[in-house]
């Protein structure tokens, strides 16, 4: 699907205020509420817009620590392993990337305990071989909405 000017402008005042009404996106735009209608149905209906999620600093919900593991995974096992760590709550996000590993997988723990559960009960698991686990000690930037739309 090709964005127009009109949907980069949208999506950039959506992810600024995702609770933004259709009048304050319109005027935000520059455009008539009808289209900003039809754009949001549109950009949602070909899976541009996913969701709207709420934006929560996990630190203040008790998961303490951020975790960047990279894991070698059995040939032929790379689906089964990505599907059975995806399930566990602590996990946000799984890829498949280039270089000595496989997937590299992140998460948050709430603490050690919970880090020394996930590294013995999920990361070593049937069918991975290596993993090198990474506790990020302080944040600089983390921001999805810093993602410009193309």
């Amino acid at each position: 699907m090709e964005l127009d000017d009109t949907d980069r402008r949208l999506i950039r005042a959506l992810m600024e205020d995702g609770r933004a009404s259709m009048r304050q996106l319109a005027a935000s735009v520059g455009v008539a509420l009808g289209t900003i209608a039809n754009r949001m149905k549109r950009l949602e209906e070909v899976g541009v817009i996913r969701g709207y999620k709420v934006d929560i600093d996990p630190a203040k919900i008790g998961w303490e620590m951020t975790v960047i593991v990279g894991l070698r995974i059995s040939k032929g096992r790379m689906m089964d392993v990505q599907r059975r760590i995806a399930r566990d709550e602590r996990v946000y996000a799984i890829y498949d990337v280039t270089g000595d590993f496989d997937s590299i997988v992140m998460a948050r723990v709430r603490g050690t305990e919970d880090l020394n559960d996930l590294s013995k009960g999920v990361l070593t698991s049937e069918g991975i071989q290596r993993s090198l686990t990474h506790v990020v000690l302080n944040t600089v930037k983390e921001d999805m909405s810093a993602i410009p739309p193309t």
